[in-house]
């Protein structure tokens, strides 16, 4: 097998040119004129960012929703969207859309954040470099996981879905070079919860999916 290479990336954030939104229907405005990198970032990079850690959802709009419009039915509705269930961005738009405008119709009164919280639209450029570590054997791969940084563990596990054309984790491509000799494993990689839990929780699903690396089956 080839050597795995590891690598490690940061974000750096800036600020989308949007204006911000002050309430819901300026909010579903905004998304719906928003580029896809700005909602890439907002459903997918929050991982990434150390501010935000374990909140209830996995989201900026979920967590907007409930903290300063103090909706948390559309929280819930926005909460429970798995970013990575979508083919493309534009069809995770459209559902974001659907929610709040569902939402806006149930509402007779369209809810407004005080001044000073209103939702600011950001969007980041992944800086990936290379740490100069190498995986020579996959019996290496989970003691290197456990001492792996968040931004190694995002960029190997979660943004490689989306540069992937096959969609897989720079981790299960790496195993299938040998063959089917670790299917069990990728096939526990691939079972993997992505998106609703923290990269804490993540790492040890990773470790247990790689247990007994050296018994594949």
């Amino acid at each position: 097998m080839t050597l795995f290479v590891i690598q490690d990336c940061s974000l750096l954030i800036r600020t989308s040119g949007l204006l911000p939104a002050a309430d819901l229907r300026e909010l579903r405005d905004r998304i719906a004129a928003c580029g896809g990198n700005v909602l890439f970032h907002h459903f997918f990079e929050t991982p990434l960012r150390p501010t935000f850690d374990n909140p209830d959802y996995r989201n900026d709009f979920a967590v907007w929703a409930k903290l300063y419009l103090d909706d948390r039915v559309l929280a819930e509705r926005l909460g429970i969207l798995d970013p990575y269930s979508y083919l493309s961005l534009d069809e995770l738009r459209n559902m974001v859309l659907g929610l709040i405008d569902e939402r806006l119709k149930e509402l007779t009164l369209v809810p407004r954040a005080r001044p000073g919280d209103e939702f600011f639209f950001q969007e980041a450029t992944t800086v990936v470099f290379d740490t100069g570590e190498r995986i020579r054997h996959p019996r290496e791969l989970a003691p290197a996981i456990r001492g792996m940084t968040n931004g190694s563990i995002y960029y190997h596990f979660l943004e490689a879905r989306r540069r992937s054309p096959a969609g897989k984790d720079d981790f299960s491509s790496w195993l299938m070079g040998d063959g089917k000799k670790y299917e069990r494993h990728i096939h526990a990689l691939a079972s993997i919860d992505l998106f609703f839990h923290s990269l804490a929780h993540l790492r040890a699903d990773l470790l247990r999916a790689l247990s007994n690396m050296e018994s594949p089956g």
